[in-house]
């Protein structure tokens, strides 16, 4: 009987043993076969790409802003100036003779910039920018005079006015010194501007509608097309071009509208982003893409420094020698030091990380590591488009 028992319980003990290492494999398989299925990553659509036709339109316009604290313009160098607000005064019925010339030191000559977003009506505010184009110091606690802002065609669709907003401060003594915090010749005023007129749209309008993406990429505008398709039918949209999708949209601007909400909110996974090194030769900011791969590669970076000191010497003549001067005699030391070259060798296919990684264990600066890759481009390690700007 206890024999049998045993018997029983190991087979139970084997047979239990057998279903669990089952299991583990059924489960091994199921989380593989959702990390496949499961995207990396995914964007909605209206982060990549713009309907078109919806747009911002920019406007400019010249004004006076005036109320300053005796740092406008100098109308000596400006002229315009006093000119704009001469022109300013006739039109409120005062005269200005013609022999009398103002000396202004509250008002300044301004160019004043604006946004005029998509589907503005007019009533609506926008924010604008004010900058002197004058000589003035500071705008400072001004106040911009009723001013129209144009568009490309010439055609006024705001009209602006308001104080000023700086946020930078100049501030000077007697002696000549200064101090200064940020610019206080520029500023901005917050719905500043009144819309006057509405742009014309081009998306009420019956047709196809286009999506532009903000990036060109081919994989992309094809995801962008599947994705529309698989959620609302084949031949609902197709891609034109790497930088380019058509969907067919309904003729009522209200249809148009929750349409292309719906599909601007529909997910797609973005193609993989080019293998692209940027190098800002100026700040010396380099930016490496994550897809950029360098081959086997070795490379040996130092430095030369050249150090000149300067050691006068001054020659005495003899005692009571006759004619004799003082004489400064130049010396001079140069030192010529070259740093430890280090080198660091790239394996097959090295991504990111270890492109960083090594750069930074030998202590290499970003004009360092431009020219690092610089070399390695030109000696076709680096599997990268290299753009310098």
């Amino acid at each position: 009987m206890n024999a049998q028992t045993s018997f029983d319980r190991s087979t139970l003990r084997r047979l239990a043993g057998r279903a669990l290492s089952a299991w583990r494999g059924v489960a091994i398989v199921l989380c593989a076969s959702l990390s496949v299925n499961q995207p990396v990553h995914a964007d909605k659509i209206r982060d990549l790409a713009q309907v078109a036709g919806v747009r911002t339109n920019q406007l400019i316009g010249y004004g006076l802003v005036v109320g300053l604290d005796g740092s406008g313009d100098q109308t000596t160098q400006a002229p315009f100036t006093t000119q704009s607000l001469e022109n300013m005064l006739v039109q409120f019925g005062i005269t200005v003779p013609a022999n009398v010339r103002p000396q202004l030191k509250n008002a300044a000559a301004v160019t004043v910039t604006a946004q005029l977003p998509a589907f503005a009506k007019p009533g609506q505010m926008i924010d604008v920018t004010v900058a002197s184009i004058g000589n003035a110091k500071s705008i400072r606690g001004g106040e911009l005079l009723m001013t129209p802002l144009r568009g490309a065609d010439g055609n006024v669709y705001a009209m602006a006015q308001g104080s000023v907003v700086v946020g930078g401060i100049t501030a000077s003594g007697k002696s000549g010194s200064s101090v200064q915090v940020n610019i206080s010749a520029s500023g901005r005023v917050p719905n500043g501007a009144t819309v006057e007129r509405a742009v014309a749209s081009s998306f009420t309008n019956g047709g196809d509608l286009v999506l532009n993406l903000n990036t060109a990429d081919f994989t992309t505008a094809t995801r962008i097309a599947e994705a529309i398709n698989r959620t609302y039918g084949a031949g609902t949209a197709s891609a034109m071009d790497g930088g380019s999708v058509s969907v067919r949209g309904p003729l009522d601007p209200a249809q148009r509208v929750a349409w292309m909400g719906a599909i601007q909110g529909l997910e797609v996974a973005p193609g993989d982003a080019p293998a692209r090194v940027v190098v800002n030769s100026r700040t010396g900011t380099v930016v490496i893409g994550s897809e950029v791969r360098v081959t086997p590669a070795a490379v040996a970076h130092g430095s030369i420094q050249v150090t000149i000191t300067e050691t006068p010497q001054v020659s005495q003549p003899g005692p009571f020698s006759k004619g004799g001067q003082t004489v400064v005699v130049p010396q001079s030391d140069i030192q010529v030091s070259e740093d430890g070259a280090h080198m660091f060798k790239f394996g097959p296919g090295t991504n990111l990380d270890t492109i960083v990684r090594a750069v930074n264990q030998v202590g290499a600066s970003p004009t360092d590591l431009i020219s690092i890759l610089q070399a390695l481009k030109q000696a076709g390690a680096l599997h990268a488009e290299l753009v310098v700007i």
